[in-house]
């Protein structure tokens, strides 16, 4: 099956040999037929989720996952193209961008009459640990990394984020979905492939339940939106910003929690990915490239991050939250990497060595 996307972007659904779907996303016409060679290995079984009751928050345990695939060599990377001496996750012997379900994941599709158990405190019951789990390939090149794509290839990977944030939330179990990537042994990478990941989950996870709470708090009180504000703030103070284009702003927020830290939201804001009108997709991919290119040439080496989506949940808070990437890096010095102490581990607390504006000032002065 084929459809066409916004951006002329076209997604080719096919299967692998053990029933899970792969879409490959092309921004030119390419006929995708190749089967999976590969003998049909059963799906494991589905995790489940308990709840800590001194913090009332949903835990998923999955312990199928403790034998997945761990820092392969390229010639034994699943997230290549498959060749006619290596069979892999993708059939295909090229591709641009591709999305399928992890083949080990935390949260995967329930039964039909599934429902997430009320909360009632220690004898709350375990639930089976509905949701999903999607890989997102950024390309079949293994060296290489998002800030280095082409813009044309950016634009077909936020293509792809739109087109399964758009899929996923019309499943009846799913109340979030949290697009993301972790980049760097340093922040616990298993594949060093470039590629991001897609989590679904059946439950609101802590941090966006703590963002809905400030966002709600702040429609209530003001009748406008926080993320406006903050916006607003940031334009008004001007020396954290880091860059701009007529849709999209980047910049190190006020209270930054890392040493690097970038924001980047839409200025006319959205809700939700699926969101973006043509006028914001195509100017994401520039500034997406830029402010990653900035982050690499503060020290000259390949920043380790975790780059996450910040969006509403698909069923509540649609007029307060709002739409915005954030990407944390963990090093603060070429040889120096920020580990967590434990007033942050433990109570959540962050401490920051480096004022923001100062790291903004930093990744300002790169030269692209």
């Amino acid at each position: 099956m084929k459809q066409v996307l916004p951006g002329g972007i076209k997604r080719s659904d096919l299967k692998l040999c053990d029933g899970r779907t792969i879409s490959y996303y092309d921004s030119k016409e390419v006929n995708r037929s190749a089967t999976d060679q590969r003998k049909d290995e059963a799906q494991p079984g589905i995790g489940h989720l308990r709840l800590d009751p001194l913090v009332n928050e949903w835990v998923s345990v999955a312990s199928h996952r403790q034998h997945r695939v761990f820092l392969p060599p390229k010639d034994l990377c699943p997230l290549c193209a498959s060749t006619n001496e290596k069979l892999t996750e993708i059939p295909d012997n090229n591709y641009e961008v591709v999305v399928f379900g992890n083949r080990s994941p935390a949260l995967t599709t329930p039964n039909s009459n599934w429902q997430l158990p009320e909360i009632i405190g220690i004898d709350t019951p375990n639930a089976d640990a509905a949701g999903a789990c999607e890989v997102i390939c950024y390309t079949s090149d293994h060296g290489a990394s998002f800030a280095k794509l082409p813009e044309k290839q950016i634009r077909t990977v936020l293509e792809a984020w739109k087109d399964r944030d758009n899929a996923l939330s019309k499943l009846p179990f799913i109340k979030h979905i949290f697009p993301f990537e972790n980049r760097g042994e340093e922040v616990g990478v298993t594949l060093s492939h470039p590629h991001g990941q897609i989590y679904a989950y059946s439950f609101l996870p802590p941090r966006i339940e703590k963002m809905l709470e400030a966002a709600n708090a702040h429609l209530a009180k003001t009748g406008r939106v926080l993320l406006d504000d903050v916006i607003a703030r940031e334009i008004k103070d001007s020396k954290r910003i880091i860059s701009q284009n007529a849709e999209w702003i980047a910049y190190v927020p006020f209270a930054a929690r890392y040493p690097f830290e970038i924001h980047l939201a839409p200025k006319r804001g959205v809700a939700g990915m699926s969101e973006l009108d043509e006028a914001q997709s195509t100017a994401f991919p520039a500034i997406a490239k830029e402010i990653l290119t900035r982050l690499d040439g503060v020290f000259g080496i390949e920043m380790a991050y975790i780059a996450s989506w910040y969006q509403a949940p698909v069923k509540v808070g649609r007029e307060s939250m709002r739409l915005h990437w954030q990407i944390v890096s963990v090093r603060r010095q070429p040889g120096k990497l920020k580990y967590l102490s434990g007033s942050e581990s433990a109570m959540g607390a962050f401490i920051m060595d480096l004022e923001p504006e100062q790291s903004a000032q930093q990744l300002k002065d790169v030269k692209i």
